[in-house]
């Protein structure tokens, strides 16, 4: 049943996109209703043309996906646009928080030095390359959070106001239904977009605000997490010519995502929805380095490995390659457990960290510490069963005396370029690392 998730949640995603243009599309089979207004003139577009409302909707979606994609880039760009279009002072006082310059400005400033930084990557040492992309790494966690909360509930709500206002009965212009975007992005602003009452006032639909709002979150949720991966693989990756070739990877995708709705809107929303439901897929992948990610930016920042110690008994850690040929997918966080009683060593790990507890035996012939310059690993010297957090340097002799292992400490070389590719997605730990 978990497997169709993703497939029902995108059919009925479909769903409430697809109503407004079957709705206007029968009404158009019907006839035009008849009405006292005067006829449309210039260039506005009837109702009962499902045109002049896919270009907003795929612009909606498009600005969801990409800011998803790049947090702090997207909602400056996206920011700047709006101040940018604001013609008078009156106008742009009306804009959101996130359209001021005092926000842009900065924003897009903090982008341009990580991208200054990702230039000069492979001329930096690593000494000073982790701890920027660490830095980099939390930036893409708090901007993450920040868009999350603030920016992303304001244009699922505008795009929910597109929908209800595609309705046969509706005003029935794109320029109405624009405005109506930036009439609820001024209610949002005040906090005002998200009480039912006001929404269903506005719009006419609380019902499909309240559908739309969790799709366009948890929307916004998969593409972030795939996204913010990359940074993740980027604190794995020990040569600057990978972490490039990642970067450029996902501003072209952020590009893509921004300028094919402007070129072809129908191209647009299905590259939107494609970017969306792919995510979605490796959600598990991307959650599981997200969790990677978190913990070892708080270990290096805060220097817990100061006030750490391991414990006898039990210890976290991450699972890498040799245990996920028992079943265990790759870095899992949970606890090794030493049980000398039982002559045995067990890592326990709980999915999405909230689901049952599992328990797996670790079997690693002439198992050793593996010490590297960021993070250690445990291994059999030619794969990584166990990747240790950060706060472990420095520890290795303790947890090779804890769990009694047969080749003690070992320093972790470098080697080649194929091996570091693997562990990016999925292979050994102990081979990306640059000896310390």
């Amino acid at each position: 049943m978990q497997r169709l998730l993703p497939f029902v949640a995108c059919l009925v995603l479909a769903a409430l996109l697809a109503a407004p243009f079957v709705a206007q599309a029968t009404t158009s089979a019907a006839g035009p209703a008849p009405s006292a207004s005067p006829p449309l003139s210039g260039n506005a577009v009837a109702p009962s043309n499902p045109q002049a409302l896919i270009g907003p909707v795929a612009t909606q979606i498009a600005a969801i996906t990409g800011i998803a994609i790049s947090p702090l880039l997207g909602t400056g760009a996206y920011g700047a646009y709006h101040w940018w279009q604001a013609k008078t002072p009156a106008q742009k006082a009306a804009l959101p928080w996130y359209a001021s310059p005092w926000f842009w400005l900065p924003a897009l400033l903090v982008a341009a030095a990580c991208a200054a930084k990702d230039a000069a990557g492979a001329a930096l040492p690593p000494g000073l390359k982790k701890p920027a992309d660490v830095l980099e790494t939390i930036e893409n966690k708090i901007s993450g959070l920040v868009a999350a909360g603030a920016v992303i509930p304001m244009l699922v709500s505008g795009l929910s106001a597109l929908l209800a206002t595609s309705a046969p009965d509706a005003a029935g212009t794109a320029a109405a239904a624009t405005s109506a975007v930036a009439s609820h992005a001024t209610l949002a602003a005040h906090g005002l977009a998200t009480l039912p009452g006001v929404t269903a006032a506005f719009d006419g639909s609380w019902l499909l605000h309240m559908a739309v709002l969790p799709l366009g979150i948890a929307a916004f949720v998969v593409v972030w997490m795939a996204s913010h991966a990359i940074n993740v693989l980027i604190l794995l990756s020990p040569w600057g010519a990978i972490d490039a070739g990642l970067k450029t990877a996902r501003t072209t995708l952020l590009g893509a995502v921004v300028l094919v709705p402007a070129i072809n809107p129908w191209a647009g929303l299905i590259l939107s929805l494609g970017v969306i439901f792919v995510a979605w897929l490796v959600a598990g992948w991307s959650f599981r380095l997200t969790v990677f990610g978190t913990l070892f930016s708080w270990d290096f920042f805060t220097l817990r490995r100061l006030r750490f110690y391991p414990q006898p008994l039990a210890n976290r850690m991450f699972s890498s390659a040799l245990l996920k040929r028992v079943g265990v997918p790759m870095r899992s966080y949970g606890r090794l457990f030493n049980e000398p009683e039982n002559g045995r060593i067990v890592f326990a790990w709980r999915p999405w960290l909230v689901m049952p507890l599992r328990r797996v035996e670790v079997r690693v012939d002439n198992p050793a510490v593996a010490r590297g310059l960021f993070f250690s690993t445990i291994s059999n010297g030619r794969d990584t069963a166990l990747i240790l957090p950060p706060r472990y340097r420095g520890h290795e002799e303790a947890i090779a005396e804890i769990y009694a292992f047969e080749g003690g400490v070992q320093e972790a070389g470098l080697l080649r370029a194929w091996s570091s590719l693997r562990e990016l997605f999925g292979g050994s730990a102990a081979r990306t690392q640059i000896g310390g």
